[in-house]
């Protein structure tokens, strides 16, 4: 007890004399969190904080009283005021630090101030008392846990409380009094909390739009809160990735004259030739002179590139066919042929897992894979959308918590059904030339195979999330076309023949451990209502030079009739299974009907097989010559296998 009373008597001494301590908090905003922010305060104005860091703690049950941010100080200092803020771009003044929106927690948890590196806090450190801690805040929203960070903390203040800046989505902050309690408050930032101190002019720019097309024009307005006492100068840039000076026009050195508060200056985007896609140009504000303070910076204004290019071929909303060939290397599938059943399975298997040739890549990757596979036709500067059945900018790749308006990865085969993850190093995008090698058994990397991925929109992919396919689970959003289903189809076969341990089944499973997915005759009816098109085949190929192996249900739409539907356990033959109009002309009408249908351009015995969708045979007969066929069945949709001379076509009926 006499030690403990003396290691805090010890840090209590090193607190009285401490330079820094944290002067505000606001650990919750309304509805995006985007506002929050912390605030230190040093005794002396333009304090440097080299070998300081920030510790934010995780108080709840699960969070177990570690760090999970944190935040190294060196190179900075204090304002005019000895203030330093830290908090996202959204913040008003702009912070000194930035930091991503809503990382700060809402509580219950801690924030402290370590005389330490940001190394001697990795992720999950427990919270600890030593005399490197210059100071802590314990703070809540109307929280019930976090209570354990007290007994930690206590050696550093023996009574040291819980402070709740109020319910949740409040518009408080947590501010610190002259005396070191604390009081809640209306939020401060920048501003000494009594109201003393030197009061700083604000600078703000501002713009009409956050969006302009090359070869358009905008203007940038900046206003002081005050007139300015002296000439104000300063500079802006627009860089930011590949937009550069080259991308633009317009003075960018900028003074506003003595008694006044405001100077404009006017931008032309550059409309070149060039194919750059569409870019982001970021206005940002040079260092400014102490007795200012920058109330926003690096305004973000998206630049639409009209030189973006358009493909022969439809999306799958207005789909094509023909156009596109597939680029499998010649004699690809040859060995499928006189094959059958489980034996035909694993012939497709050993083309698209053969270890030697097929290739792995990242997570990470993934992204720059859907940029190109999931293009959209009609504009290379937008992705197009599985489910929704529409495009979006590729610049629209969700990167923060609220996927509202942007677009991510869709695991087709959901992960938590096929049992593949996040591997080591999945998360860094290294290209096609840096790949791991692939086997059947490498369900991991299922994970990122890019031919059970598409891009999606970020809220329909939730609602998604990893149900079933059919309409007892997920059907698609209400009113769609279903373009998308085929393709889903094809990419769920393709999957449960390129590795082992996963496959699909009839119904809708739910011990979603074991691997299955369902429905087959779902997916059956999808694959057949929906034929692959020239926006799959391209995907396909695409893909391809990526993994070096191909989804042969796009290449060969057959051999799913061969593995699951009305050939199953047929021997598979390339040269005598077409599924072609091209080269069996036959048609059939009226369709829909209310009973019967009329067959017309038979000219040899023909062969007509009567099916269910599940793949079931009803009836089958045989034609020479143009026929009536008056079938007594009930509402719904048929298939009919027609076979001539070695070549067959399925055509899809529907009965009224």
């Amino acid at each position: 007890m006499k030690k403990l009373f003396t290691v805090f008597i010890l840090l209590l001494s090193q607190f009285a004399l401490s330079q820094i301590v944290i002067n505000e908090l606001d650990c919750d905003t309304p509805s995006t969190d985007d506002k929050e922010f912390l605030e230190l305060k040093s005794e002396t104005p333009n304090f440097p904080l080299d070998g300081y860091v920030v510790v934010f703690f995780n108080g709840s049950v699960s969070g177990n009283n570690s760090s999970y941010y944190t935040i190294d100080l060196d190179g900075y200092s204090t304002d005019i005021n000895g203030l330093f803020l830290i908090g996202s771009n959204t913040v008003s003044p702009i912070p000194q630090y930035l930091i991503p929106v809503s990382v700060i927690q809402n509580g219950a948890d801690a924030v402290a101030i370590y005389q330490a590196n940001d190394f001697d806090f990795p992720d999950l450190t427990i919270a600890y008392v030593d005399e490197t801690l210059i100071d802590v805040l314990l703070y809540q929203t109307s929280d019930t846990d976090g209570t354990g960070l007290i007994p930690i903390f206590s050696a550093f203040n023996s009574s040291i409380q819980i402070i709740n800046e109020g319910a949740g989505n409040n518009t408080n902050s947590i501010q610190r009094n002259n005396d070191g309690s604390y009081s809640v408050g209306v939020p401060t930032p920048r501003q000494l909390n009594d109201g003393s101190g030197i009061v700083l002019n604000g600078l703000l720019m501002s713009i009409a739009q956050t969006q302009y097309h090359e070869g358009e024009s905008f203007d940038i307005t900046f206003t002081t809160e005050q007139n300015v006492d002296s000439d104000l100068s300063f500079n802006i840039t627009l860089n930011n990735g590949t937009f550069n000076t080259s991308d633009f026009t317009g003075n960018i050195s900028l003074t506003i004259p003595t008694g006044q508060n405001t100077i404009s200056t006017t931008i032309t985007i550059t409309d070149d030739a060039d194919d750059e896609g569409d870019e982001v140009l970021k206005i940002s504000l040079s260092t400014l002179p102490t007795e200012y303070l920058k109330l926003n910076d690096k305004l973000e204004i998206r630049v639409i590139d009209n030189d973006f290019i358009v493909n022969a071929w439809g999306t799958p909303l207005n789909p094509t066919y023909g156009l596109v060939s597939s680029t499998q290397p010649a004699n690809y599938y040859d060995s499928l042929d006189g094959l059958s059943g489980a034996s035909l399975k694993q012939a497709i298997q050993d083309i698209v897992a053969n270890p030697a040739i097929v290739r792995a890549q990242t997570y990470a990757d993934i992204i720059d894979i859907l940029k190109e596979a999931d293009q959209n036709p009609k504009n290379s500067n937008e992705v197009w959308l599985l489910y929704t059945e529409q495009s979006r900018a590729k610049l629209d790749y969700q990167t923060v918590s609220n996927s509202l308006g942007k677009w991510n990865r869709e695991h087709v085969y959901p992960r938590s059904r096929g049992g593949f993850f996040s591997i080591e190093a999945d998360d860094t995008a290294d290209g096609k030339a840096i790949y791991w090698t692939t086997e059947a058994d490498s369900l991991r990397h299922g994970n990122s195979d890019a031919h059970a991925l598409r891009a999606a929109d970020g809220p329909e992919n939730s609602i998604r999330n990893n149900q079933n396919y059919g309409v007892s689970e997920y059907d698609g959003p209400i009113g769609n076309a279903g373009s998308f289903k085929g393709d889903v189809a094809r990419s769920i076969f393709y999957m449960v023949t390129r590795y082992n341990g996963i496959d699909v089944v009839n119904g809708y499973p739910s011990d979603i451990p074991d691997g299955f997915i369902g429905d087959l005759v779902t997916l059956l009816e999808w694959h057949r209502n929906d034929p692959p098109d020239d926006y799959e085949m391209n995907r396909n190929n695409l893909v391809y030079t990526w993994q070096y192996n191909r989804n042969p249900y796009i290449d060969k739409p057959d051999l799913v009739e061969y593995l699951w539907g009305i050939h199953m356990g047929e021997v598979w033959s390339q040269s005598l299974s077409v599924n072609s109009n091209s080269l069996f002309q036959v048609e059939v009408y009226p369709n829909p009907s209310k009973d019967g249908f009329h067959i017309k351009g038979i000219k040899n015995k023909t062969s007509i097989d009567l099916f269910s969708t599940e793949g079931r045979k009803l009836e089958t007969k045989t034609l020479v010559n143009d026929s009536y066929l008056n079938y007594n069945l009930s509402s719904g949709i048929y298939l009919l296998k027609i076979s001539s001379e070695g070549k067959a076509v399925i055509k899809k009926i529907v009965i009224k």
